[in-house]
């Protein structure tokens, strides 16, 4: 059974201009397509997250753009090229999301898959660790 939708991260979506409105809804959406067991969260007082055995992603709305931060230690595959921040970043990377601008909705649930199979198999951190250690 999928967790209950956050009314949190409602009341903070619906504060927003409706192109952003519609970007959190669509990043929302395709989070719980890439695994229906993702649960959401408000952490930092009020920021939407999006979590299954550690943080896949988050959102925050700014004046001209939504980011959509990836946890992902800079391990997700990116090969449509969609991830604009954060290349050298060892937490992790971001999208960011402008109002005329078209998402790749299928790269980006791609990015979120391969973050939660890296949360499943121990996370980003514990995977890099074994990968200096060549396990």
């Amino acid at each position: 059974m999928a967790p209950a939708p956050e009314p949190r991260i409602d009341d903070y979506i619906d504060v927003l201009p409706p192109w952003q409105q519609e970007i959190c809804r669509t990043v929302r959406r395709l989070v719980h397509e890439a695994d229906p067991e993702v649960e959401e969260t408000i952490k930092r007082t009020r920021q939407p997250y999006f979590v299954l055995q550690g943080n896949v992603c988050a959102l925050l709305a700014t004046r001209d753009h939504v980011n959509v931060f990836l946890y992902d230690g800079g391990l997700a595959p990116d090969p449509q090229g969609i991830i604009t921040g954060g290349h050298t970043n060892s937490t992790g990377r971001t999208v960011a999301v402008y109002e005329d601008r078209p998402l790749d909705e299928d790269a980006l649930r791609e990015i979120f898959r391969a973050i939660i199979a890296d949360n499943r198999a121990g996370g980003w951190r514990t995977l890099t660790k074994r990968a200096s250690l060549g396990e």
